[in-house]
This record gives structure tokens, sequence and C-alpha cells, in this order.
């Protein structure tokens, strides 16, 4: 691998379509390795720093309310139909 570094534009979808893809890869490193496939492991920690890398450019959506449990849902349901 290369140490240059370039700039890509992508969309939401698409940075989580390639995470998704670099997951996926690396389960399938992590059989290989199990197996005793040469290199693999080597490559699983490459592909394992990449999934960091790119995670971390992810952005998180926040919802403006707290997660809130069943029971909780349920009360206010009752709430608002008074």
């Amino acid at each position: 691998m290369t140490n240059t570094i370039k700039k890509l534009e992508v969309t939401a979808e698409e940075l989580d379509l390639f995470i998704s893809a670099l997951e996926t890869q690396s389960k399938i490193l992590q059989m290989q390795a199990s197996a005793g496939g040469p290199g693999a492991n080597e490559r699983l920690n490459e592909v394992k720093s990449l999934l960091v890398n790119v995670s971390s450019h992810r952005e998180v959506s926040r919802d403006p309310r707290p997660a809130q449990s069943g029971l909780w849902n349920m009360l206010r349901s009752l709430r608002e139909a008074i």
C-alpha cells in the first residue's frame, strides 16, 4: 500500500456501503486466518485498520430525543389518548 493521501467525495449511503463491504471482507479474512491461510492475518490487520479509519468519517446522526423504552412509549401513548 502506498502512503499517498487523496480525497474522495462520497455520499453517506456510499460510505455506509463501503463500511459494510469492509466488514464483510474482515469476516472472510478472519475465517481464512483461522484456517491458516497464508498472509490472511496481515491482510486482516490492513482491512481492520482501514475500517477504523473510514468509520471515523461516518457522520453520527443523533436523535434530538433520548432513546425511550417500550414501557415509556406505551405510557406516553396512553397520556396522548386521554
